[in-house]
């Protein structure tokens, strides 16, 4: 039996309005290599100026994940050749970084935790992006220069499942602090993992290889089964130190299968020596108490949400997971809205209809459609059955007035106990056969004249009032 052993980097781009040592912008999707000045492209002569921003959404981080922020920290040179960067070099932070010594809890869905331990985040400066369109490979510097907030977790998770209830969270925790967008498909936040496996019961480390920036959480799963399994499969059949050897390797989704990339340098090999154009980071107290000073994080909405509104932990779990969804929840309550029809309706009914990863707060209908739609159950306006007929009808028709779309369609309830007596009448004239078997003893007839009366009424009867004065009648 194996042990898996898995630790994480994760890369996130810090959504400062300029780069980490320049003046130019940090947009997406500009015309390539548009985005740039003499110091992202390395040229002779040109100075880093250190982007404060960077500096007070590190701290942000660091305050969120309970960690230890460096009042003094320092940049260094991380030397290596590719062509995505200029300069031949990275300005990071090797030896202190401005986070140090972090904690992340994880929750399971029977309600147990798991803390993971964060070995540090630190500051750096991003690579531009290779382009490769057939034999012609390409170099787009636009992203070069734009800070990161590089995230090393220790090696404290035991599978795939653990790896992305960390990465969930994590991607939360920044999205809630609004430090990065964390769009994994537009690349600001990226994930490196390091994966190896030991026989159950030992404490040593073996060799571990990096799988390197994969950006959707499915993928980061499927590439961790398929490197356990290469793994394991090379130690079964005897060639484990052959095989298996410290390097970085690329996920494969069309071929379902790691492959290697290349060898993994150590440290020693990047040659790190401190950044000679740059002073040391100052954290100074006004900064200080400026980034501790954080918004509510998830586990704290989660706590409120039960408190408040009643509801129990996995639904809170749910609607807080991301902050939009959140926010969506609590305008619906803000509007009126009972909380527990308003998670009903929000995580089961809308969300169940929506594909592709959509949330609720991206579809045509905005909270306050939805809570329109839930006050009208809880008023007994409308039966849930009906509720359901107007939220299709929202969502085919890029949402509308709730009210109007009850007259439009005719579903409002009849609660008129006059108008339903009438109705009642008539079905029991018209059975008494049936309405005499069931005052001989078979109660089971009742579900019949209900059916019958929901029948004549086309669903528009309200299910109590119907109940209590059919109850009254065959009395």
């Amino acid at each position: 039996m194996f042990e898996t052993i898995i630790g994480l980097e994760v890369h996130v781009q810090l959504n400062t309005q300029s780069k980490l040592f320049c003046a130019c912008p940090t947009s997406f999707n500009h015309e390539q290599n548009t985005n740039t000045c003499p110091t992202c492209l390395a040229l002779p002569g040109a100075l880093p100026v250190l982007n404060k921003e960077a500096v007070r959404k590190a701290g942000m981080f660091g305050t969120a994940v309970g960690a230890i922020i460096n009042r003094t920290s320092f940049f260094d040179r991380k030397s290596y050749f590719y062509p995505d960067s200029p300069s031949a070099y990275q300005i990071t932070q090797l030896y202190t970084p401005i986070v140090e010594h972090g904690n992340l809890v994880i929750d399971f869905e029977d309600g147990s935790h798991k803390n993971i331990r964060i070995n540090r985040a630190h500051i750096e400066a991003d690579a531009g992006k290779n382009i490769h369109d057939g034999a012609i490979s390409k170099v787009d510097l636009n992203r070069a220069g734009t800070p990161l907030l590089e995230i090393v977790s220790e090696p404290d998770m035991r599978s795939g499942d653990e790896a992305i209830l960390y990465l969930k969270k994590l991607h939360s925790i920044v999205r809630y602090l609004d430090i990065s967008d964390a769009n994994m498909q537009e690349g600001s936040f990226r994930v490196d993992v390091n994966v190896s496996i030991r026989p159950k019961g030992e404490e040593k480390l073996y060799t571990r290889v990096e799988i390197k920036n994969i950006n959707s959480f499915r993928f980061i799963q499927k590439a961790i089964e398929l490197e356990v399994a290469r793994q394991r499969e090379a130690w079964e059949d005897g060639v484990y130190e052959e095989e298996i050897v410290q390097e970085t390797r690329l996920f494969d989704q069309s071929k379902q299968e790691t492959r290697s990339m290349r060898g993994k340098e150590e440290a020693a090999d990047y040659r790190y020596f401190p950044e000679p154009d740059l002073l040391k980071v100052v954290v100074d107290d006004v900064m200080y108490a400026d980034v501790i000073k954080i918004p509510e994080l998830p586990d704290a909405k989660k706590e409120r949400f039960v408190r408040e509104h009643g509801i129990n932990e996995y639904n809170a779990g749910v609607l807080t997971a991301d902050l939009e969804t959140a926010h969506y929840f609590e305008a619906m309550v803000a509007y009126g809205a009972t909380a527990k029809n308003a998670v009903s309706w929000l995580t089961g009914e809308l969300q169940g209809r929506l594909s592709g990863g959509m949330g609720a707060y991206e579809s045509c209908v905005s909270a306050v459609m939805l809570a329109q739609l839930v006050k009208r159950i809880d008023d007994t306006t409308i039966s849930g059955k009906a509720g359901k007929e107007i939220l299709d009808y929202l969502l085919a028709n890029n949402g509308g007035d709730v009210d109007e779309i009850i007259e439009k369609l005719g579903l409002k309830q009849v609660s008129d106990t006059g108008a339903l007596e009438v109705l009642i009448d008539e079905i029991l004239n018209a059975n008494p056969e049936k309405v005499a078997e069931y005052k001989s003893g078979k109660d089971k007839l009742f579900g019949f004249f209900v059916g019958q009366a929901m029948k004549s009424s086309k669903g528009s009867a309200n299910p109590q009032t119907l109940n209590e004065l059919l109850l009254a009648k065959l009395a």
